[in-house]
């Protein structure tokens, strides 16, 4: 075989181990069959409630609501008249879209300099920092998926100033994800007996 041939396989099988699953869970409307067909995803997200204190059900409602559990999500383009691309509307990236300013800052403050928003473990420890900092800073419990949402989509500033009231979508987008919490507390308290 030629070194060419050889050197042409290996790049092949190579290219095909470095990607990762980005794709979602089949069914997003149940946490059993979210943890059942991705166990790295409850074994992340009780590594983040023993370090942060932040509940499975609240980070996997966030999680839904931010990505619906994507790996590599980003937000739409933007386009001007209609066709010409302007750029993403933000620079929300991965399952927590956490923006590239937000990111740095618990990259720094955690010294987690390889960490990655493509990453579940890194996405889940990211939204326990950053939830376990609205608690500290905004007195928000840790198992109010909805206050802990709208903190986390509007910043601690703009939660605090209370911007999220001149938003009755987000508001409504806020309810939604507590009663996904809920909902999530409620299936993963059946399928773990």
């Amino acid at each position: 075989m030629s070194r060419v041939l050889r050197a042409s396989i290996l790049c092949l099988v190579l290219a095909s181990c470095g990607g990762g699953n980005f794709s979602a869970p089949r069914d997003l409307e149940n946490a059993c069959a979210i943890v059942r067909e991705r166990p790295q995803y409850l074994r992340a997200m009780q590594a983040t409630e023993r370090k942060w204190g932040i509940p499975i059900p609240v980070q996997m409602a966030i999680i839904h609501q931010e990505s619906k559990f994507v790996g590599n999500a980003r937000t739409p383009h933007r386009y001007a008249l209609g066709i010409i691309p302007m750029g993403r509307q933000s620079s929300a990236y991965g399952y927590s879209q956490a923006l590239d300013g937000t990111w740095e800052e618990y990259v720094r403050a955690e010294r987690r300099g390889s960490a990655r928003r493509d990453r579940i473990q890194d996405a889940t420890d990211f939204m326990g920092w950053y939830m376990d900092e609205s608690t500290r800073k905004l007195g928000i419990s840790k198992s109010d998926a909805q206050s802990q949402y709208l903190a986390y989509h509007e910043g601690r500033t703009g939660f605090s100033r209370q911007t999220y009231l001149a938003k009755d979508w987000l508001v409504d987008v806020a309810a939604k994800v507590q009663s996904r919490a809920e909902l999530y507390a409620a299936q993963l308290s059946s399928c773990r007996r």
